[in-house]
């Protein structure tokens, strides 16, 4: 494989920034996911960063060096993501738990694969043109395909995420095949809520990814003011094996079979980690997050 890459995450108008992104490889399989911690919860922070080490560590058990079944692995990582969150919540005594979204994209065999839960996004250009891009999960994009219910409703919450004591709502992709020189773009709403759809992709068309990136980054803290969310971007250029020119970037033709690089902090496998929790478990953890949200409002009352 060859493809350049390049990430930036500012804490932008924030106290704190929230998102979290990074990638690996092996010789024959890439991952690039971000998440993007929620406010309004506890360590949201802490839910985007356990999303990225849990996804990456399935990855690196998976991959060898290939994954033999991407969907299932993008689906079942991502709920394993969901239930860390969980235990943690849980093991924390927390009132309420931390939430997350997520996007999750794998490369393999010359294929490009996502899973997306929130309304973090992922675009894929292509000539200049936007080929697709992820459909938020949010009453402002969906309204049209769901049945809702009378009285006023803020469009822009998210109906769907990781960490919380309901069942996440999550979207596959089918594969696609690259070709050279596409680009995949994944982001938090602190980019796509102030720029428009049109101008990250004329950006991302006009320049290579280490220049196109921090360029929109910065786009966005400006155009926000001083009210800026976190803005956090991950791109990559994909490189066929017969392209005549190369951007320089990372190839895997040279890493041993058996090995596996990372970004992300923390997400190398720890042996003595439990395995995911069964679900009888989950129920548990959910309930005990919900008696003691009980407690507190009784406490209250």
């Amino acid at each position: 494989m060859k493809f350049s890459v390049f990430q930036v995450s500012r804490r932008g108008g924030r106290a704190q920034n929230e998102d979290r992104m990074g990638y690996c490889y092996t010789r024959e399989s890439g991952l690039f996911v971000l998440a993007d911690g929620m406010g309004g919860h506890p360590d949201g922070e802490v839910a985007a960063q356990l999303a990225l080490q849990t996804v990456s560590a399935c990855f690196q058990k998976a991959a060898k060096p290939t994954v033999t079944d991407v969907p299932e692995f993008l689906s079942s990582s991502l709920m394993s993501a969901h239930h860390q969150i969980l235990r943690y919540a849980a093991d924390k005594g927390l009132l309420d738990s931390p939430r997350t979204t997520l996007v999750s994209a794998v490369v393999e065999d010359g294929r490009l694969h996502w899973v997306h839960c929130g309304d973090s996004r992922l675009y894929l250009i292509r000539d200049g043109q936007l080929v697709t891009r992820t459909r938020d999960h949010s009453f402002a994009e969906q309204s049209s395909h769901m049945t809702l219910r009378p009285g006023p409703i803020n469009r822009n919450v998210l109906f769907t995420c990781l960490g919380s004591p309901q069942r996440p709502i999550f979207d596959m992709s089918p594969s696609v095949a690259l070709q050279q020189g596409d680009k995949v773009l994944l982001c938090s709403d602190g980019l796509w809520s102030v720029i428009t759809d049109q101008e990250i992709v004329a950006h991302m068309a006009a320049h290579p990814v280490s220049q196109a990136v921090p360029e929109l980054a910065e786009r966005a803290l400006r155009k926000a003011g001083a009210g800026s969310d976190n803005v956090t971007l991950l791109a990559l250029e994909w490189e066929t094996p017969d392209a005549f020119e190369s951007t320089r970037g990372i190839s895997t033709d040279s890493i041993h079979s058996g090995s596996f690089q990372t970004t992300i902090q923390g997400g190398l496998l720890d042996p003595n980690s439990p395995d995911d929790l069964d679900d009888a478990e989950i129920e548990r953890s959910i309930a005990e997050i919900n008696e003691a949200i009980r407690k507190s409002a009784a406490r209250r009352a």
